[in-house]
């Protein structure tokens, strides 16, 4: 399918501004509460919050850290930073600790917008932080903001003085080729790295969404992911804008909700992370299964029973293989007979090859690492934000190296093999094993540990810590859970934990991973979801 805007209006501002003109009244955001903002009403607001932040001096170029949940705000402030040309930096609402400073400090934010049930994490690292002058906080009840003490020094902005501001349009828009957005992802050998995204990307991204699912007006898109992920703000989000759809807003997936919001909402399309899809297919079927108004779901990835849970719910399903920095580039049919592809190559605006080691191309059928360029410019990944070691290593002899094993067979179909990079994805989360071993090693009688995946029922992958203990002492396995829990993510905490005498390591000292990912899960390993125990969130 073409793309519906000329590359020249590929920014979100103008993308907006062009959707108001043809669907102005139709509704756009769907929110949890049963609101409904048409087109209008969500670029009234997003003006207003550009108007805002450039009156408190915020310039074109400039980060501006967005730690909030999902609702309407979240989308009039992503909407918003567009049009002014500041460049947004979502942070995952599971973020703390060690973690939190990293993507604070990395991003160089002066300025963050930040819901009030996240400011202790923010105060709790506060004096660590480097670069962070003043906190945009947001307030569902309406109520006044208590600041952390550690937080008092910070220049405090109530978050309804942005929707106070004038709702004038602004005289220039940001160009297709300037940076929408850093967004921090996984990182292999090191910490979580910024993906500097521009406007062009975004678009080509979020443009797949409607170009694989039919995106259409009348289309009402219901996918609970979260808005600092690029599933839910653009494959869901943008992409309903640009289809000129309505995406709905809710906080969280629920296996028990899900259904019932589907019909709530009168939801035509989905998008399913696999768990979530796993998730549903296994729960005991019910003689209504088919009573659902959704027509059209994108599963990534896919499992075994992916097409029996389609024709359960009365869904043609789909799929496609992305990530923050290669776009998505894959398309692939209704009910394609083989659920293990991840589809054929969009080549009307990218190329790809699979290579070895020595980024020499291998034959079909041969696993190597995917590797991908696109025709046009600005639709891949325009670096790594202040590390350009990182952006030269990833696109070293002019291809941009995904870190991800695939082979393609003689059909020009892409198979999704394994992971190169040293990384878990867990639930639709890619998680780092580097800064899980980080937070593990600082408990007091941990010598050394290895995390790493091993398969998930729920399809990706679970995190496994084989940890080895200081000599003369002894670790409880729930003890070291209730320790890293207020250190990481809850989806970073490791749900295998085996206690080993020794790592296996190479002749230099390195620890070779992949036998312990070859074991897996042993006799000895505790479980912490056999065990009962259950994570704070």
């Amino acid at each position: 399918m073409p793309q519906v805007d000329p590359r020249d209006d590929q920014s979100v501002g103008k993308v907006l501004a062009k959707r108001v003109e043809r669907h102005g009244d139709a509704p756009f955001l769907i929110c949890d509460d049963d609101v409904v903002l048409s087109y209008k009403d969500a670029d009234r607001a997003s003006n207003k919050v550009a108007n805002a932040l450039a009156g408190l001096g915020i310039e074109p170029g400039e980060t501006v850290l967005v730690m909030m949940p999902n609702v309407a705000e979240f989308a009039f402030v992503w909407l918003g930073l567009g049009k002014c040309g500041a460049i947004q930096v979502p942070v995952n609402t599971a973020y703390r600790g060690n973690l939190l400073v990293h993507v604070l400090n990395d991003s160089a934010a002066h300025t963050m917008i930040v819901e009030t049930q996240f400011l202790e994490r923010v105060a709790d690292v506060a004096d660590k932080l480097e670069h962070l002058e003043r906190l945009i906080v947001f307030d569902r009840s309406g109520g006044a903001t208590a600041m952390p003490d550690a937080l008092a020094a910070m220049q405090h902005v109530d978050f309804a003085t942005l929707l106070d501001a004038p709702d004038t349009p602004r005289d220039t828009l940001p160009s297709y080729r300037d940076i929408k957005a850093v967004m921090y992802t996984s990182g292999t050998t090191g910490p979580s790295k910024g993906v500097m995204i521009t406007h062009a990307h975004a678009y080509t991204y979020a443009h797949g969404g409607v170009d694989l699912m039919d995106l259409a007006p009348g289309d009402v898109y219901y996918a609970p992911l979260p808005l600092f992920h690029i599933a839910g703000q653009w494959a869901m989000v943008y992409a309903a804008m640009i289809g000129g759809a309505a995406a709905v807003i809710t906080e969280r997936f629920s296996v028990e909700r899900f259904w019932h919001d589907a019909k709530r909402f009168n939801a035509s399309v989905t998008f399913f992370l696999g768990a979530m899809a796993n998730f549903l297919s296994g729960q005991p079927e019910r003689p209504d299964d088919k009573d659902t108004p959704i027509d059209r779901a994108l599963v990534v990835p896919m499992f075994p029973e992916v097409y029996d849970f389609g024709k359960r719910f009365g869904m043609r399903i789909k799929t496609t293989y992305g990530s923050t920095e290669v776009n998505a580039p894959h398309r692939l049919d209704y009910d394609h007979p083989d659920w293990k592809t991840c589809g054929y190559l969009h080549d009307e605006y990218f190329e790809a090859k699979i290579v070895d080691e020595h980024d020499e191309e291998v034959p079909n059928g041969t696993v190597g690492e995917f590797c991908i360029r696109a025709k046009e410019p600005w639709l891949l990944m325009a670096g790594y934000w202040r590390h350009p070691e990182w952006t030269e290593t990833a696109w070293r002899n002019l291809w941009l190296h995904s870190g991800d094993a695939m082979y393609r067979d003689d059909d020009g179909f892409y198979y999704f093999a394994d992971r190169v990079k040293d990384s878990i994805r867990r639930r639709g989360e890619n998680i780092s094993s580097m800064e899980v071993e980080n937070e593990v090693n600082s408990h007091p009688v941990v010598l050394e540990s290895a995390v790493f995946p091993v398969p998930s029922e729920h399809t990706e992958d679970e995190v496994m810590a084989s940890i080895v203990v200081k000599e003369g002492e002894t670790l409880d396995p729930v003890d070291l859970i209730r320790f890293l829990e207020p250190r990481m993510a809850y989806f970073m905490v490791p749900r295998f934990v085996d206690i080993v005498a020794a790592l296996p390591k190479t002749p230099t000292g390195k620890i070779q991973k992949y036998e312990l990912r070859d074991q897996g899960v042993t006799p000895t390993t505790w479980d912490r979801e056999a065990a009962g125990i259950k994570l704070k969130r």
